[in-house]
């Protein structure tokens, strides 16, 4: 039970981050983020990705790793793909946060890139959870 309440807390994290992209993603008038969904599919994503992908048990990674070669050093790739994720997740919640706190009119080159860091740290975190997820279930 108590993996599970992380799990949830993991996601509700995950949420409160999509949240801050979607409604940044939602102050630019005119383009794809003009509906309100924006922000519901942000928080749901996050929201997925973070329980999915975040503090993978140390066993699933580990399995992950049977066909690498030593180059590696011991590193899993299911935990570099989460790291990788949460650091672009993090970095597109934090300038997103900065965005809306600030009450910056940002360019949209910027928005582009809070949105593109949203989306590939999300899916990072998809992809390294549902690996691990599969590896754990191998023998």
């Amino acid at each position: 039970s108590a993996h599970l309440l992380e799990r949830i807390g993991l996601a509700a994290v995950g949420a409160s981050c999509g949240l801050y992209v979607g409604a940044t993603l939602l102050r630019e008038k005119g383009g794809l983020f003009e509906s309100g969904w924006i922000v519901l599919i942000t928080m749901l994503y996050g929201a997925l990705s973070y329980y999915v992908g975040i503090d993978l048990s140390g066993s699933a990674a580990r399995k992950s790793i049977s066909g690498i070669s030593e180059e590696w050093n011991g590193s899993e790739p299911a935990a570099i793909m989460s790291a990788a994720g949460t650091f672009g997740a993090a970095i597109a919640a934090a300038l997103s946060v900065s965005i809306l706190v600030l009450d910056q009119n940002p360019p949209n080159g910027l928005v582009a890139f809070v949105a593109g860091c949203w989306v590939v740290g999300s899916s990072l975190h998809v992809a390294a959870g549902t690996m691990a997820l599969r590896c754990s279930r191998t023998p």
